[in-house]
């Protein structure tokens, strides 16, 4: 299918891309592919990663660029709320009025945006910084967005064919990654994301000194586009757990059995898992989680629908049949259609399964 049949685009990258700052060589028969930030959020800041644009600053994306000028990078940033601008304008953070004046003052390029629709509009819509601007400054564009991996792969190629408007000496046309993040919105505040990141493993190892800025651990996932298709597995796995382990504590309230019980036996058998023993469903088993303040704050219904569709939409590309991403993508729309958006995944044992608090 055509997102399968776009080819990895190969541009000429800048020869700093090559040298000095990595870790190891380039040249090394086996570059590293996972990174953690014990080694080197502490570093001097590389000079041609200095100046960074940030698109997209809302509840992810402000904690993602605080991390960054806490870092020491140089930042300006760009969003269409004029409220979350004039934060960063009090913090003496340079604000801009459109997404074509960050790429003229940046070496590098962020976005962080709600869906496909919004990055392609972004990169290349009607007023996008790709849309007949054929030099660009930044040599690096990223996008930590969670999308398709065809709208991915697409704009990546876009990026390709571009030109770098000055070389300084180095290679002729900008590059990108895709690097979706997991965490939610307490990692990306505390710094601790996790990137998936695909593009050109050159890239990747060059911008390790970002990713680990603002998260605990930077995994390279291979092409253009791999990142967001392992964004989008990852949330499909989680939204099945999850279900699944809604399914379960409502089941076993209904047979005659404490949620608080069934806890004890999941956490400490082969039932165990993140949305059992980190992340309960169920009120009244777990502080500090969603579900113990209403289902307030975390990755929301909507948001965890829109991600299944995506992974839904992938499957039927590459004609793979995958009976559980429709079924929870159904509890999740329907969820949403109760009023539930806004709130928390883990919602659906309460508003799907009819589950009850914990006393």
């Amino acid at each position: 299918m055509a997102s399968l049949s776009l080819p990895r685009a190969r541009a000429s990258l800048p020869l700093f891309l090559l040298v000095g700052h990595l870790s190891r060589p380039i040249s090394s028969p086996s570059p590293s592919r996972f990174a953690s930030n014990r080694r080197i959020s502490s570093s001097p800041v590389p000079p041609q990663l200095k100046n960074v644009g940030f698109i997209g600053v809302g509840n992810m994306g402000s904690h993602m660029a605080n991390n960054l000028i806490k870092a020491g990078y140089s930042l300006s940033v760009y969003d269409i709320d004029s409220n979350v601008l004039e934060k960063f304008s009090k913090m003496g953070i340079r604000t801009a009025k459109t997404s074509y004046e960050i790429i003229e003052s940046s070496d590098v390029v962020m976005t962080m945006l709600p869906s496909s629709s919004h990055v392609m509009d972004v990169y290349t819509g009607p007023n996008g910084f790709l849309n007949g601007r054929n030099a660009l400054r930044p040599w690096l564009f990223i996008d930590s967005s969670t999308v398709d991996p065809l709208t991915s792969r697409s704009i990546s190629a876009i990026v390709s064919k571009s030109i770098l408007k000055e070389k300084k000496g180095h290679g002729d046309h900008p590059v990108m990654l895709d690097a979706p993040v997991s965490g939610g919105v307490n990692g990306a505040e505390a710094g601790t994301l996790t990137f998936m990141v695909g593009g050109p493993e050159e890239a990747y190892l060059a911008a390790q000194p970002l990713f680990l800025s603002m998260g605990k651990v930077s995994i390279y996932c291979g092409g253009s586009g791999n990142g967001v298709a392992a964004k989008i597995c990852n949330n499909l796995a989680m939204a099945v757990s999850m279900a699944g382990v809604s399914e379960a504590y409502a089941l076993g309230q209904s047979l005659g059995i404490t949620a608080k019980t069934l806890a004890k036996i999941f956490d400490s058998s082969s039932a165990r898992c993140w949305s059992s023993d980190s992340y309960n469903p169920v009120p009244g088993i777990m502080e500090g989680v969603p579900s113990s303040r209403n289902y307030e704050g975390g990755f929301s219904c909507k948001l965890m629908a829109k991600d299944l569709g995506l992974a839904s939409a992938a499957a039927q590309e590459v004609g793979f049949r995958s009976p559980l991403t429709s079924q929870v993508h159904e509890i999740y729309m329907e969820t949403c259609g109760k009023g539930q958006s806004g709130k928390d995944f883990s919602c659906v044992f309460r508003h799907h399964y009819a589950g009850k608090d914990e006393k």
